[in-house]
This record gives structure tokens, C-alpha cells and sequence, in this order.
């Protein structure tokens, strides 16, 4: 089984920054990518941002330049630094990571931190 768990999330107001980790743990064999979704009421499940084992990462339009995501392939651990926060960046915000367990390969999620920007 692989575990992901997530930390960081809360309240921040219109500007500011918040710093997302996830960490991976259990019978991973090995690694493509991690990243973080979100999703935030009455909508869909969105990318975020991904970091491949290679270190390519791809970002949302949305997120693209205020957002940085980073990973420490060692630890099994990916990190979201959340900049000029938006209230439409509210959500709640998923750890992702596609990899092979045993047999099987497969995105694995984590079960999500709540980010709320307000003032």
C-alpha cells in the first residue's frame, strides 16, 4: 500500500503565501511523477502543478508564476510554495503521485488539506 499525507494548508488572507508538503510512505517500488490537485466546491478536480522523477514540472495556466512546486526524491516528499494567494485558490488540495506498487501502477492521492484564502 502507499500512504501520502499532507500538511500545511489553513487560512491565509489575499496575498499571502502558504507552503504545502506531502509525504509518501509504504511499498512504493518506484516513482514517475507527484503533484497536487485541487478541487474546490461544486467543481471539478483540477491539476495544479507536476514534478516528474526527472524534475520536468508542468503548471496550471492559473497557477503559473505565483505557484512553485519542488521535490525531494530521497525523503519521497513534494512541496507546493503557494505565493500571491487568490480567494479563487481556495480549495482543498490533493497529493498525487503515479507509481508502482508491486504490480501495480497507478496514481495514489492523498486525502487532502483544506486551503482557504479570505480576508
Amino acid at each position: 500500500q502507499v500512504q501520502l499525507v499532507e500538511s500545511g494548508g489553513g487560512l491565509v488572507q489575499p496575498g499571502g503565501s502558504l507552503r504545502l508538503s506531502c509525504a509518501a510512505s509504504g511499498s512504493i517500488f518506484s516513482i514517475n511523477a507527484m503533484g497536487w490537485y485541487r478541487q474546490a466546491p461544486g467543481k471539478q478536480r483540477e491539476l495544479v502543478a507536476t514534478i516528474t522523477s526527472g524534475g520536468s514540472t508542468n503548471y496550471a495556466s492559473s497557477v503559473k508564476g505565483r505557484f512553485t512546486i519542488s521535490r525531494d526524491n530521497a525523503k519521497n516528499t513534494v512541496s507546493l510554495q503557494m505565493n500571491s494567494l487568490k480567494p479563487e485558490d481556495t480549495a482543498v488540495y490533493y497529493c498525487m503521485l503515479n507509481g508502482r506498487s508491486y504490480a501495480l501502477t497507478a496514481d495514489y492521492w492523498g486525502r487532502g488539506t483544506q486551503v482557504t484564502v479570505s480576508s
